[in-house]
């Protein structure tokens, strides 16, 4: 008997057209069967059979529905080939392959918790490791042929490691056109690649995610004719930047989490507490309301801690009359929100305290009415200089004869950070998206100035020690900035 690898090649040699081949043996018949009319059926993950508080009908992961991830890879498909096309580019065949994250081990047969990559999650749907999606398109960028590459049903496996989807219920779950085993990733590439037809293979070989995909992508690199290479990801982060209906609708509840774990978190703060206990009381709460996970290593840091940018030990005792600068946010069902608040232990500002808290808020609040005029987020952080550097006049810790460009210096030396990002799937969402355009309607970003006395720093003593942020999600609307964390 012929081997699956063998019979595909034979039949593509034969048709002299892969993309119409492969598209072919899609059983698309399947694509839009409701997961509810299945039986007893074991999945790699919650289905709105198994977990019907979740998802509804129709919905591959929470909120997200079966045709927005269609609708995901068919404009991901067509971004691609335009640019292809404009750019002198232009190829017989496109192949785009995206990976999904594999299992990491802390130690011997003890994993970390999976967390799947963010840019297959956003174009499949799939929470299982060890995938892979692979978007075959010809140069009419109307149609396209998805495939999914999963692991096969191993009941010795899934006793352990519990159940996985399997490439025969893919197509169903995911509505892709056809699902393949991971073992035929080989066979797969090779198909393509023995053509002649020119092929254009977009894969981020840059930034590898899982170790199996990236060893068979490589073997092709030096040994293929005719084919070039680039990433997609740029293509993917231009899509993911800009938040659908039901994303914003995620977001909104993200938000809506981690606002209210910081309110029982920081009423329920006292001094002698410890930045542990305070950590220990977000994490509780986020995960009581829904969040699966925090969304990074909050920064918990009492007194003189909170003017290290990032600090994460989180393992002192909090003293009365000191500050606490606490940076936290939660994941949920693949959202991340992201919020920073700064309070005194004991519920009672000092004067100085205060007068940097109000300095830093009155900030942010220009900062966020600024975004109704859609400018960059480096144009914001331009005004965030100058705003706070205007502020340090005012307290004598600027000269008021400074000029404007020695006050934007010299107030980076009291923020040396950025005053925003975008948001999403990734707390840093989208990174190749450049700060330098002009935000639009759907984006998420971050509003975060802060100032923070270090004591390398010449300023008067009862300043040292005191850092203050204050960070909040604001959804860029074509009316308006609207604060998630409100």
């Amino acid at each position: 008997m012929f081997s699956l690898s063998y019979r595909l090649y034979i039949r593509i040699q034969q048709k002299q057209d892969v993309f119409r081949y492969f598209c072919s043996k899609s059983p698309k018949s399947k694509l839009h069967k409701p997961i509810s009319t299945q039986n007893k059926k074991s999945y790699g993950q919650p289905t709105s059979e198994s977990h019907p508080f979740l998802l509804k009908d129709g919905e591959v992961t929470p909120g997200i529905s079966r045709r927005e991830y269609q609708d995901r890879r068919q404009k991901l498909v067509e971004e691609i080939v335009t640019y292809s096309s404009k750019n002198s580019k232009k190829a017989s065949t496109y192949l785009i392959v995206i990976p999904s994250a594999t299992k990491q081990y802390m130690s011997d047969k003890i994993p970390y918790i999976f967390r799947q990559n963010s840019d297959f999650l956003y174009l499949s749907g799939c929470l299982e490791p060890d995938s892979c999606l692979v978007l075959a398109a010809n140069d009419s960028p109307s149609q396209h042929c998805a495939t999914l590459f999963m692991r096969e049903k191993d009941e010795h496996a899934e006793t352990w490691d519990g159940p996985r989807t399997g490439p025969e219920e893919a197509i169903n779950l995911f509505g892709v056109d056809q699902a393949l085993s991971t073992d035929e990733l080989v066979n797969f590439f090779n198909c393509y690649m023995k053509t002649p037809q020119s092929t254009s293979i977009w894969y981020d070989v840059v930034n590898p995610v899982q170790p199996k995909v990236h060893e068979i992508l490589s073997g092709f690199f030096k040994t293929t004719e005719n084919k070039c290479w680039e990433s997609p990801k740029p293509f993917v982060h231009r899509l993911r930047v800009i938040k659908s209906p039901a994303e914003q609708v995620l977001m909104q509840k993200s938000c809506d989490i981690a606002s209210e774990a910081i309110i029982k978190t920081v009423t329920s703060s006292k001094p002698g507490i410890s930045e542990h206990q305070i950590f220990a009381k977000m994490d509780y709460e986020c995960r009581m309301n829904g969040a699966e996970m925090l969304a990074y290593p909050p920064v918990v840091a009492g007194g003189n801690r909170a003017t290290t940018i990032h600090y994460i030990n989180n393992n002192q005792l909090v003293s009365s009359g000191d500050m606490v600068l606490m940076d936290a946010g939660c994941e949920y069902h693949g959202y991340s929100s992201d919020i920073t608040r700064t309070w005194p232990i004991n519920g009672k500002f000092n004067q100085v305290q205060r007068c940097i808290y109000e300095a830093v808020l009155d900030v942010q609040k220009d900062l966020i009415k600024m975004l109704e005029n859609f400018p960059s987020l480096d144009k914001l952080f331009d005004y965030m200089c100058l705003l706070l550097g205007q502020r340090l006049q005012e307290v004598g810790l600027i000269s008021k004869n400074a000029d404007t460009n020695y006050i934007i210096r010299t107030s980076f030396q009291f923020c040396p950070h950025h005053v925003s990002h975008y948001l999403g799937m990734d707390v840093h969402d989208t990174p190749t998206v450049p700060r330098s355009i002009k935000v639009v309607p759907g984006m998420v970003v971050t509003v975060e100035p802060g100032l923070y006395f270090h004591k390398n720093l010449r300023v008067p003593k009862e300043f040292r020690g005191l850092g203050v942020r204050i960070e909040d999600d604001v959804l860029i609307t074509e009316n308006g900035p609207v604060v998630l964390t409100r």
